[in-house]
């Protein structure tokens, strides 16, 4: 029996490394040689720190990663689109296909008892191969790296997915709240769909500084008691920002974006977890803001999003500050925890520079 290395999370801010055996696909499922596997936030919240959740949502001693991004060697029966040596990025929740939610490209959203999250109710990314079924596959372009195609579904598909929401363009003034992976994310998309100013805030001096290297942003604010008179001193008369996005999860983060959206604007709460308190009627009533939530996407979205990062120029790989192998995967979680970098990868063979 081939086996194969895998990275699982006990939940003590731990990795527990295990020799598994590799699997084999059935009926409309596709073996995927993994290339690229990169961290999300929420498995270091959820998983990596402490098992969090209860039911058939939690994490169950899956191999982690909901990342993953490779070429398919091995098919099943059955397959419908997809062929061996086809490079493919995965949809990370697997739902129950016939739903209407799941009818809509939105698994994200499946309350079937069958929908299960790759790296939480079932085998994920982190791994020298991954099983999945066809259905959670999308195209890479030959133009994109694995390393851009591991960002697509989780980091830069929730980005595009917020953004379409609220709308932006060139008449848009856009603030962007917590510069991690999904707020640098956010302000690489906002821009090339024409955003003429961009502001972004962070309460992390690091994760402020990687927004301006890459030169992602015309303004950039590490946050404090006057952030908001900061951030609106750079809009037009004091007016505040068409579109604002948070990416932070977090109350105070939140509130900047609200109180900071202009009369009329929009803004969408992209960043998972924590609460917000804000007044209604003077916060947003009386300025007549809406306010949208954003729960991930869906695989239409993710295919039309691909082709755009090719058109556009876009490589999500920039936004990656380390890469590791496999076997130094308590590494990568390692600095992922600690919350003042960038995008972190698992890389395997040629993905590794």
């Amino acid at each position: 029996m081939k086996t194969m290395l895998a990275a699982y999370l006990p939940g003590n801010s731990t990795v527990e490394m295990k020799e598994v055996p590799v699997p084999t696909p059935g009926p409309g499922q596709v073996l995927v040689k993994t290339k690229a596997s990169t961290i999300c936030g929420s498995d270091i919240r959820a998983i990596y720190r402490e098992h969090l959740g209860k039911g058939p949502e939690a994490y169950q001693n899956k191999i982690a990663g909901h990342e993953p991004c490779g070429q398919i060697i091995e098919c099943g029966t059955g397959m419908k689109r997809f062929k061996e040596g086809d490079r493919v990025i995965l949809y990370h929740i697997s739902g129950c296909g016939v739903c209407n939610d799941c009818r809509r490209g939105y698994m994200i959203s499946c309350t079937s008892d069958q929908r299960a999250a790759y790296g939480w109710q079932r085998d994920g990314g982190m791994a020298e191969y991954i099983l999945a079924d066809e259905k959670d596959c999308v195209l890479l372009p030959d133009e994109l790296s694995y390393v851009d195609g591991a960002q697509v579904a989780c980091g830069f598909g929730t980005v595009y997915e917020g953004l379409e929401k609220i709308g932006i363009s060139g008449k848009d003034a856009v603030l962007v709240v917590g510069l991690g992976p999904v707020g640098l994310a956010a302000l690489q998309l906002c821009k090339a769909l024409g955003a003429n100013k961009l502001v972004g805030v962070d309460t992390v001096q690091e994760r402020a500084d990687i927004a301006k290297k890459l030169g992602l942003a015309d303004e950039v604010f590490v946050a404090g008691p006057d952030t908001l008179e900061k951030v609106l001193a750079v809009t037009h008369s004091g007016e505040g920002f068409e579109k604002t996005v948070d990416c932070s999860g977090n109350t105070h983060g939140r509130q900047l974006a609200i109180r900071a959206t202009r009369k009329w604007g929009k803004n969408v709460m992209i960043g998972e977890g924590g609460t917000v308190e804000f007044n209604p009627s003077p916060d947003i009533i009386h300025d007549q803001i809406s306010i949208h939530g954003s729960w991930v996407t869906n695989t239409w979205r993710m295919e039309e999003l691909v082709e755009l990062l090719v058109r556009w120029n876009i490589h999500p790989e920039d936004l990656v500050e380390k890469r590791f192998e496999l076997k130094d995967a308590d590494k990568a979680y390692t600095m992922m925890d600690g919350g003042k970098c960038g995008k972190i990868a698992v890389v395997y063979d040629e993905e590794i520079k």
